[in-house]
């Protein structure tokens, strides 16, 4: 698997009016790889957000080095090309609807990019199928709920054929609902479309869905490897103000009351699939 971005010794400082400046991002080594669903956890003010700006230029390093697919964010002349191949879904969705109609808030980036008007109509009906919104083409998008407008930005990221796409905390200001809708739309993404997926969360039942979690604390990587990895370290936990994701509490709360449960219990599923097969050693099924 190939590196599609990648951070050499990146740091980065917010612009402020003290001579002293404090470091967002300190001196931050990552890679990137391509097909991957990476998710960037991390308590408010570690850093998370800024990192994902790093990613497609939002922010330039203030010291070291970005790469997106070999090119340099720093330089002006590659910020177009970069940003075509690494997309973002911010926050609130009400801020990244541009137009009064689904189908032409999806073509909005394909039509700036000069796309012939044949292939947007093209581009822009297999993104909404893509993320399960087809049927909303000609709604207003004031009309659709706040997992359904999140799906409808994915979309105009898909239609301008990008990469990558990062999440910045896209499920933090939407209900229940529209969070699953958003995480099937991420999974679907990255599964059968190939696509990069770096996700930015606080929410731990979603980072346990990537495979690979970063740490970030105090602007650093504080550690990384896969969910099981990260989250078997209660050490880094507790260091770093982040919990064990809730399935995982049900089985670690279990295992403290007898319940004999083996293997990964980080989701929903697996833990059911673990107290399932307790269940049937125990003779209960």
């Amino acid at each position: 698997m190939d590196t599609i971005i990648q951070l050499k010794n990146v740091s980065f400082a917010y612009e402020t009016e003290e001579e002293e400046k404090t470091l967002a991002v300190k001196n931050v080594d990552l890679e990137v790889r391509r097909g991957e669903f990476l998710a960037v956890v991390g308590h408010n003010g570690s850093g998370k957000s800024t990192l994902a700006k790093l990613f497609n230029a939002i922010h330039l390093p203030t010291e070291g080095q970005v790469l997106v697919e070999g090119m340099d964010t720093a330089d002006e002349a590659n910020v177009y090309d970069v940003r075509r191949r690494v997309g973002m879904v911010f926050q609130n969705p009400d801020n990244q609807i541009v137009a009064t109609i689904v189908e032409d808030d999806v073509a909005f980036g394909p039509e700036n990019l000069g796309v012939p008007a044949a292939e947007i109509r093209e581009r822009v009906d297999d993104a909404l199928r893509a993320v399960g919104m087809y049927e909303y083409r000609l709604y207003e998008p004031h009309k659709l709920s706040g997992g359904q407008k999140q799906r409808v930005a994915v979309a105009g990221i898909i239609a301008m054929r990008t990469d990558c796409v990062i999440f910045d905390e896209s499920t933090a200001m939407i209900d229940p609902k529209g969070r699953r809708e958003v995480l099937e739309t991420v999974r679907k993404l990255n599964r059968e479309l190939g696509i990069t997926v770096i996700f930015i969360t606080h929410f731990m039942e979603e980072a346990a869905l990537a495979d690979r979690v970063v740490v970030m604390d105090g602007g650093s990587v504080a550690a990384e490897g896969t969910p099981a990895e990260v989250f078997a370290d209660t050490a880094l936990l507790r260091r770093t103000g982040l919990e064990l994701p809730p399935a995982a509490q049900l089985a670690a709360a279990l295992r403290e009351n007898g319940v004999a449960l083996d293997g990964d219990t980080l989701t929903p599923e697996t833990c059911a699939d673990a107290l399932f097969r307790a269940a049937q050693k125990a003779g209960v099924v």
